[in-house]
């Protein structure tokens, strides 16, 4: 390993796209394609750091073309500077770029690929923590009730151990969807539900009374974002436990969530609190307000999801994964990373999170360098 120079020598940002085997549909969009951003980080040593995010315009308010131009106006503030200081380095970008949390997840997981290297230590013990056995569901997407219970006892059969189900565009349709899918794969796996702000408060209401006796583990983001009020007061007439998602961006909105008391659980995504730092900051909000946690993503590779994962392995608080997103994708050009068997996740041991991608598919992509 290269030791010395610990200063940013220049940032390379990348225009990463992966094809879908099918449509991915939630209420809140479809998509067909996974649109990303790979940024890498060099030292003046010659080591790099890489990291990877989803611009998602629904939720962050970026697209890829955004992010990739944002990142060629401002990433050149980070050159010259320490990547040690990782709070130094992502302050410097919330100085000059407000929000657009995908474009500083991808940096921030790049810093703290370097850091691992640097230290010749897996990101999991970077974090100071260890490695321990961890597992994600699968997600159902958002189809007719016939379509996701096939797809739902497919993935059973695979071996994962929960269900995530999309809903959210009628309380009707969502009945039926979580009904047909308990016919066709019993009531003993538990199903997670997440509305992706799909409801109002009345249908809310309505279709979580109605499935309260079916095994449901919790819902995701049942109302729109900003309807906290509301968020607090389905909680407490409901049975099933409400997670926050797409109410939950930063270290500031997990203090409100928890304050209010609008929520049992939090699901932290990296490509919405920008990156590793702040989920830490909004981890430990949680675990001071009694508030497990979920790590979730977007439609991200094995590279960025298996950063995700070193953080859970790292913070028991951490008790759910909802880290599948490279499952749909039609090709895999990560190399090492985190390994999948039937949603059971297995750490890498080398430095970093342990994964990179393959030099013909980043050469294959549109990028700029900044110096």
């Amino acid at each position: 390993m290269k030791r010395g120079s610990n200063q940013i020598k220049k940032v390379v940002i990348y225009r990463a796209n992966f094809e879908l085997e099918e449509p991915f549909r939630t209420s809140l969009a479809e998509i067909s394609a996974a649109n990303n951003i790979v940024i890498r980080i060099h030292l003046e040593n010659g080591l790099y750091g890489t990291g990877e995010a989803r611009p998602n315009p629904v939720v962050t308010g970026e697209t890829q073309s955004s992010a990739f131009a944002a990142g060629k106006d401002k990433l050149h503030m980070l050159t010259g500077k320490s990547a040690y200081d990782i709070e130094g380095r992502m302050n410097d970008l919330d100085k000059v770029l407000t929000k657009n949390s995908a474009l500083k997840s991808a940096v921030d997981i790049a810093l703290y690929d370097l850091l691992g290297k640097i230290s010749d230590m897996p990101l999991y013990q970077v974090l100071g923590g260890e490695k321990r056995p961890i597992w994600t569901d699968n997600t159902v997407s958002l189809y007719s009730a016939e379509e996701m219970a096939q797809k739902a006892l497919i993935y059973m059969e695979q071996g994962f151990r929960a269900l995530k189900v999309k809903l959210g565009d009628s309380p009707e349709r969502d009945i039926e969807r979580i009904k047909e899918i308990r016919r066709a794969i019993g009531h003993e796996i538990p199903i997670r539900i997440d509305a992706n702000q799909g409801w109002s408060f009345k249908d809310a209401l309505k279709v979580l009374k109605t499935i309260e006796g079916m095994n449901i583990e919790y819902c995701e983001q049942p109302l729109v974002h900003w309807d906290l009020e509301n968020m607090r007061e389905l909680r407490y007439r409901v049975a099933i436990p409400i997670m926050a998602d797409e109410t939950l961006f930063s270290p500031q909105d997990a203090f409100r969530l928890a304050t209010m008391k609008c929520c049992d659980y939090f699901n932290i995504k990296l490509t919405q609190s920008g990156g590793i730092h702040k989920a830490l900051m909004i981890n430990a909000i949680g675990q001071g307000a009694g508030i497990p946690c979920m790590a979730g993503c977007m439609t991200e590779s094995r590279l960025a999801l298996g950063a995700t994962a070193h953080l859970v392995s790292a913070r028991p608080n951490i008790r759910f994964c909802d880290l599948d997103g490279h499952i749909s994708m039609k090709t895999d050009p990560v190399i090492g990373g985190v390994k999948y068997a039937g949603g059971d996740m297995e750490l890498p041991d080398a430095p970093g999170h342990g994964a990179d991608f393959e030099p013909d598919f980043l050469e294959s992509c549109e990028f700029a360098i900044i110096e």
